[in-house]
């Protein structure tokens, strides 16, 4: 620093003093700026010729990727560079931009003669640090992280002792040195201390835009992070920044993005009562809308929610849900896909394995399906399992049972409803079943309950596949494959009237029947003994087997419950034996409830229709035997001359429960 009084060449003078001292012995003069004179220490350690101080070149694809590191200091720096320089252009200095090493990016100002960057290689994809060109204004500010000004023979290297030069350093976000702006002159007398100023707002001015580049690219990234299609307005509803799902909302790609940015989306979004939102932004809140969107000639419907800034911006957030999207969010959420496949159902026996094989040959169509089978045969097993297997298997699998909802609301279940459809109606709207299922499968379990009244609209959704919602005015397309399911006979159904013949027809393309249990005497068996594995595995210090007879019971069984039925009651007498083995007395279990009452009627009053004269004499007698005996079962059988497991098979076909029958007695002598 000039001392008071101080000429340009006195000043010179000193500095030449100083360095050769330095030179000589080693020592630095207390009057020597102290960075500069840590930096001649360093650049006499590290063996810096005196006599240098020319930049090393590098190779040109090296450079290359230096300043593809640099793109976004470079591109920030030089707008403002170019606007300090038109101010001081006839000065003589010229700007140097490096990065953080010392690599020359980008210099600028006609004073850097070709002759001086040959002389020195001050030019770009040069080094320029104190170890290689000799203490020096750009290497000192990266080195030191201090703004720095130096002159004369303050540069270490002799070459470059009629400099002036002004460097400080650039820091990024984070704080951190990513690069140094220098101005520089060839002539020493130009030094002045409004240069070191300069460099120093410039460099303030390139921080600062680099913070704001920083915080727009986070917030950008954090858009973009977001599966919901967003974009900021500014407080004339002009568009600042979108997210990428709003590009793929619009079909956009990143050099795209300019149609939209910038353009007022009051024109984007026509329908939106915008003098409302201005209104609403004063208090807070959000305004939340079921609108259409116009862009580039095409319409898109969607939902808006637009929020405004609480701050003196005044800006506003929109977040837009593509219809398309909220069906997919929707499934999601409501857990619209098929779990099973074929591999899930258990069967052994040929009737069986013939259903799931021509099940299979259904799967590669897209025909309707009409599956029927008694309660617990695994309808909607099959159902799933089709659609796994079809080309629809990465689309939703949605089943409504159609016995399950009110007369009153099937069609807006099914079809869906606009907002303010009806009194009660959701203000979003409902895209119904049907929309939901879209590019999948649509599952109508129990079609045979369906309300005869209704049936003729959903004759024209099957055949037309295209629905209208509730309160709506376009028929929606669809593509969706269909999968209906009844444990009634629906032709039985449609001739006594109770089901459209011409629905059933329609719903009768491709029909599987999936036969009951009791007709499968291998698979009630393989069954059986799958789910008690199951058991087995759950509760390994509690294992159980069947006994032969306890099987021979399950074989003898009606099943009137299937699978289900079976299941539960492998499960419930898992739970109730406390031995090792299942006899066949432990079949009870299955046969009879917790209450005690029967699958069947425990005792009928009268025989049934179904039974004959003949049955009802002998569930007489077993009734009989057993007041004999005190409703001792193991006796009994002993006076029928049976087994214990014919005994409590025949006790079960006659509806007969010795347990029942003993708490009745007790219960009548009280």
């Amino acid at each position: 620093m000039r001392r008071e009084a101080e000429t340009i060449e006195e000043e010179y003078a000193r500095y030449k003093g100083y360095w050769d001292t330095f030179i000589r012995t080693g020592t630095v003069d207390p009057g020597l700026n102290p960075v500069i004179g840590k930096s001649w220490i360093k650049c006499r350690n590290a063996g810096t010729d005196i006599y240098g101080g020319k930049g090393k070149l590098m190779d040109d694809s090296v450079f290359q990727s230096i300043r593809d590191e640099n793109r976004d200091l470079i591109e920030t720096a030089m707008p403002v560079m170019k606007s300090v320089y038109e101010i001081i252009n006839e000065s003589k200095f010229f700007f140097v931009l490096t990065d953080s090493v010392g690599y020359v990016l980008e210099t600028l100002g006609i004073s850097l003669t070709e002759e001086m960057q040959n002389e020195l290689n001050f030019r770009k994809k040069a080094l320029w640090s104190d170890v290689q060109v000799g203490s020096n204004a750009i290497g000192i500010a990266l080195d030191y992280d201090t703004p720095v000004q130096t002159m004369g023979a303050e540069h270490y290297c002799v070459a470059q002792h009629g400099w002036t030069c002004s460097a400080a350093p650039i820091h990024g976000a984070n704080g951190e040195v990513i690069g140094c702006i220098d101005l520089s002159c060839a002539d020493y007398h130009k030094k002045n201390p409004h240069t070191l100023g300069l460099v120093v707002a410039a460099a303030f001015s390139i921080e600062t835009m680099l913070q704001h580049n920083q915080v727009t690219r986070l917030l950008q990234e954090t858009l973009d992070g977001s599966l919901e299609s967003t974009l900021l307005l500014d407080h004339d509803f002009r568009v600042l920044l979108l997210n990428q799902a709003m590009r793929d909302f619009f079909s956009l790609d990143r050099e795209a993005g300019p149609d939209l940015i910038g353009q007022d989306f009051r024109q984007v979004a026509p329908d939106i009562n915008w003098s409302e939102i201005r209104l609403k932004a004063q208090h807070g809140g959000a305004s939340v809308y079921n609108t259409r969107i116009v862009f580039r000639g095409r319409e898109y419907h969607c939902g808006m929610n637009i929020t405004a800034f609480q701050d003196h911006t005044r800006n506003y957030t929109v977040s837009i849900r593509n219809q398309k999207k909220m069906i997919a969010d929707a499934n999601h959420y409501m857990g619209n896909r098929a779990q099973y496949t074929f591999d899930d159902i258990l069967a052994r026996d040929p009737a069986m394995l013939k259903t799931i094989s021509l099940a299979k040959k259904y799967a590669r169509y897209d025909g309707i399906v009409l599956i029927q089978g008694e309660s617990g045969t695994g309808k909607e097993l099959f159902a799933q399992s089709i659609h796994n297997e079809s080309q629809r298997a990465k689309g939703p699998f949605v089943a409504i049972n159609c016995a399950s909802i009110p007369r009153d609301l099937i069609e807006s279940e099914l079809f869906g409803y606009e907002k303010g459809a009806f009194t009660g109606a959701l203000n979003e709207g409902n895209p119904g079943k049907f929309a939901l299922a879209n590019h999948g499968t649509l599952f109508l379990d129990e079609i045979g309950e369906m309300p005869l009244e209704f049936q003729a609209k959903l004759l024209r959704a099957v055949e037309t596949l295209r629905i209208r919602r509730i309160g709506g005015k376009q028929e929606i397309p669809l593509d969706i494959r269909i999968i209906a399911a009844t444990n009634r006979d629906l032709q039985k159904e449609a001739e006594k009237g109770r089901f459209r013949q011409d629905l059933f027809y329609r719903l009768n393309v491709l029909s599987l029947v999936i036969p009951p249990l009791r007709e499968r005497p291998e698979d009630i068996i393989y069954d059986a003994r799958t789910f008690l594995a199951r058991y087995n595995r759950k509760y390994p210090d509690q294992q159980k087997k069947m006994s032969a007879a306890f099987e021979q019971e399950l074989l003898a069984y009606s099943w009137p419950g299937n699978v289900r039925e079976l299941q539960n009651g492998i499960e419930r007498t898992f739970y109730a034996v406390s031995g090792e083995t299942m006899e066949a007395e432990d079949f009870q279990h299955i046969s009879f409830n917790e209450s005690g009452q029967g699958t069947e009627a425990a005792l009928p009053e009268k025989a049934p229709r179904e039974i004959s004269a003949q049955l009802a004499q002998e569930a007489e007698r077993y009734v009989r035997v057993l007041q004999e005996t005190a409703y001792d079962s193991e006796r009994a059988a002993e006076l029928l001359g049976i087994s214990r497991a014919t005994f409590y098979r025949r006790c079960r076909r006659y509806g007969i429960s010795p347990r029942v029958l003993a708490k009745k007695d007790a219960h009548s002598q009280q």
